[in-house]
């Protein structure tokens, strides 16, 4: 394998880097072949996983996250993530868009309207009437439950590992350099490569699930817009037109193309938001803001802990009620990107302290999450009504949102933006913000596997950093195709079937860096100098 990576101009780990390419032709070749046996296949998985071991990604959020709060609290906080006498790479704010706009910033754009209206007319939680206060109250709290502290902390395990082990102990940039406490030289061996190349393929999977539900959103932007149809063959041409952005970024590096795009992004993304604020209610928005801190703090305990145990189960699928399709799809979702993003996170977070790698990662998103959710959130079920007087006085407006939303999620973001001035306008920064977040995860994420194939931080060759950027929209695409008019219940399926092995990667990390931790000279205000490999 390795001569013919040679004569391919490759460098990289021939087997890695065959094997990942060969799965992920072979699944599309498959697609392409026997697509109803296929989405048949994801679906059934996906329904037992969901019902039998949903509980076990609920917990596990949490396990994790309660970690990470004892690992910077302890005396390891102090530990530098790199040699004792490094410094970071970028600025604060820098380190903070690139954190967000490689993270999270596509999913903020797609259900910063849509998860609060989707639970505001349909509530979740027993005994609450829809439309009502209470609703409001519950569909703020369990979107910024979803995608605040939770969703980072599934980001944050596997960025402080990989920043722990790589940085700090110069091992190659893999997921297997993860396990060297526990595997020592085996992670050079078959188990470390099949940890990378699952790792590879869960990425791929994650990152052309995003791709295919953001060519969705713009789709059904370009709709709003022209008139045109939203159907396979536009969001098509639209996940060709962001791949094509996503290998021009490709070749021109992370400190150039996806620092560059992340700023512009997150300007953009800040921009709207402002906008929102100021041409919407702007005293109940800023009331809102001050609110939903409140009912985050007080309503995570129990949400985090939620279980739905008492839920009807449907007996034609075996399926688990409503968690099934939001709570453990977004675990589900965010874990395949967790490889992707923690390895992305630590490349950019060398020389910072655990402290503040974690108290970073955690709070600085989850803030930004939290003031979006507050503004989009609440304008939108303001302009739909919120409570029977209200409701009365809207007359037949009321509604109109929660109706748009439930006949097309994607559409949700464009639905709201017809409620101010300079609406045409609005939605085409909107199609304008939603596609360069989606083009920077793919950019992002294709640097990444670049790095897992290859086991250096230093971007491989031009080719082979085209290739998975092709590879990612190529599968995205696919999907998308298999999926037709049934759109996000497919991309659910695929992605929770998916998360399952990778989550219980992840969960593994912890071992692996306590025993790290524990061989470190630590006392309360210093670090010693770092211990040698054979110690671990």
């Amino acid at each position: 394998m390795q001569r013919l990576a040679d004569r391919m101009g490759l460098r990289t780990e021939p087997v890695i880097f065959f094997a990942s390419a060969v799965c992920t032709a072979m699944f599309v070749l498959a697609l392409v072949i026997a697509p109803e046996p296929i989405g048949d296949a994801f679906a059934a998985g996906r329904a037992w996983i969901v019902t039998n071991l949903g509980w076990f990604f609920i917990l596990g959020v949490n396990v994790w996250l309660g970690f990470l709060v004892w690992a910077a609290m302890s005396r390891h906080g102090h530990i530098r993530l790199g040699p004792r006498d490094s410094r970071p790479d970028y600025t604060n704010l820098s380190w903070f868009t690139m954190l967000f706009a490689g993270g999270i910033g596509t999913v903020l754009m797609f259900w910063g309207v849509a998860e609060p209206i989707s639970h505001f007319a349909t509530p979740p939680l027993p005994g609450v009437e829809p439309f009502s206060e209470q609703a409001a109250r519950d569909a703020i709290s369990i979107a910024t439950y979803h995608l605040a502290l939770h969703t980072w902390t599934i980001f944050a395990l596997p960025g402080l590992a990989f920043a722990y082990f790589i940085n700090r102990y110069d091992l190659p940039v893999r997921v297997s350099s993860v396990f060297y406490p526990l595997l020592k030289e085996g992670i050079h061996g078959p188990w470390g490569k099949a940890i990378d190349i699952a790792s590879v393929l869960g990425t791929l999977f994650g990152v052309a699930v995003s791709l295919g539900l953001g060519s969705s959103q713009i789709a059904s932007g370009l709709s709003a817009l022209f008139g045109w149809e939203a159907g396979v063959p536009l969001k098509v041409g639209i996940l060709a037109v962001l791949t094509g952005v996503a290998v021009v970024s490709i070749v021109a590096g992370l400190d150039k193309g996806v620092k560059l795009l992340s700023n512009l992004n997150i300007g953009m993304a800040v921009g709207l938001m402002i906008f929102v604020l100021i041409f919407g209610s702007t005293l109940f928005l800023l009331r809102g803001m001050v609110e939903t801190f409140g009912l985050y703090l007080g309503n995570l305990p129990r949400l985090a802990f939620w279980n739905d145990m008492l839920a009807d189960t449907n007996p034609g699928n075996d399926d688990w009620s409503w968690q099934g399709g939001w709570t453990v799809f977004y675990w589900a979702w965010t874990v395949t990107w967790s490889p992707f993003i923690g390895l992305f996170v630590a490349r950019i977070s060398r020389g910072r302290t655990i402290r503040e790698f974690v108290f970073g990662v955690l709070l600085a998103p989850s803030l930004f999450t939290l003031i979006w959710f507050s503004i989009f959130g609440w304008q939108a079920m303001e302009i739909d009504g919120i409570g029977t007087a209200a409701r009365a006085a809207l007359g037949e407006e009321a509604g109109k949102l929660s109706a748009a939303v439930a006949e097309s999620v994607p559409l949700a973001m464009f639905a709201f933006f017809e409620n101010f001035p300079l609406a045409d306008l609005v939605q085409g920064i909107a199609v304008l913000v939603v596609a360069i977040f989606f083009a920077t995860s793919s950019d992002s994420a294709s640097l990444v596997v670049d790095m897992l194939c290859t086991g250096s931080a230093k971007p491989g060759p031009v080719r082979q950093r085209v290739f998975w950027g092709v590879s990612e929209g190529l599968v995205a695409a696919m999907l998308l195709v298999l999926a037709g008019d049934l759109g996000l219940t497919a991309l659910q399926q695929v992605i929770t079937v998916v998360g399952l092995p990778i989550f219980c990667l992840v969960f593994a990390m912890i071992p692996s860096l306590i025993r790290g931790f524990r061989i470190e000279e630590i006392d309360h205000v210093s670090v010693g100098k770092r211990p040698g490999l054979s110690d671990l």
